[in-house]
């Protein structure tokens, strides 16, 4: 009898054991493949005919599922479109939007100044390039901030590419007040407050310059000096020479 009770589990363990196998591979988790046509993996598929570019690993999220887990894959956030710098080949930059109307264009300009002078409306976030024939380019701009504002007559008595920034004292005090701390001295770069290049006006602190805050253009947030963006200040800065007659109004 008692032979026979160790046969019967023997076997009933066999068949369970069967069972419990054939469950867990009868029904297998989906493969889901990631929507990310860029993905290393699909790459090797095209050859030399798709170029690879940086894949964003997805977010992986758990899901418990009777005695097992299966996973599922999420894809990453977007991130902000990017573009190729033409300041910097090979660095990528993020493209901010700028309103239609600060972009640089030939407009009508009547003005007794002669061509070549720099003309900036500082009410309107204007610089103007005078051209002949009553044309004049225009870019726009930010300005000083309130209690900045400033109208007078220069010229560009130096020009440079990526300047160094060294922060007047006063600012330095003034920022500080505020929490903000500025350094003593800052290398060229595209950290740069003053950007892609400066053009300085006569014996002044006053400068026209690019930025690395190219969303602020069309506003009042400087400290006096007039900013573009940077591909817009290399534009400007290749049509005009030392001794160009400055006009803010």
């Amino acid at each position: 009898m008692m032979k026979q009770l160790v046969l019967a589990a023997a076997l009933f363990g066999i068949f369970s054991t069967a069972a419990l196998a054939d469950d867990r591979y009868a029904t297998r988790p989906p493969v889901v493949l990631s929507p990310d046509l860029t993905a290393p993996w699909i790459n090797q598929l095209g050859g030399g005919t798709v170029r690879p570019v940086v894949y964003q690993r997805p977010v992986v999220r758990q899901q418990q599922r009777g005695l097992f887990q299966r996973r599922v894959l999420r894809q990453a956030p977007q991130a902000a479109p990017q573009t190729v710098s033409a300041i910097n080949p090979g660095i990528p930059s993020i493209r901010h939007p700028i309103e239609p109307q600060y972009l640089p264009q030939m407009v009508d300009y009547d003005t007794q100044e002669k061509p070549g002078t720099i003309v900036i409306d500082t009410n309107n976030r204007f610089l103007y390039l005078v051209m002949q024939g009553g044309k004049a380019r225009r870019y726009g701009v930010g300005v000083g901030k309130p209690g900045f504002e400033w109208a007078g007559a220069h010229k560009i008595t130096r020009k440079t590419e990526w300047p160094d920034w060294t922060p007047p004292s006063e600012m330095i005090s003034r920022e500080a007040a505020k929490g903000h701390y500025l350094p003593a001295r800052m290398d060229g770069g595209a950290e740069n407050p003053l950007g892609a290049r400066a053009m300085y006006l006569g014996s002044t602190l006053y400068r026209i310059h690019g930025t690395n805050a190219p969303w602020s253009i069309g506003s009042a947030v400087s400290s006096g000096c007039i900013r573009l963006r940077n591909e817009d200040v290399i534009d400007l800065y290749d049509r005009v020479s030392v001794g160009t007659r400055v006009i803010v109004m």
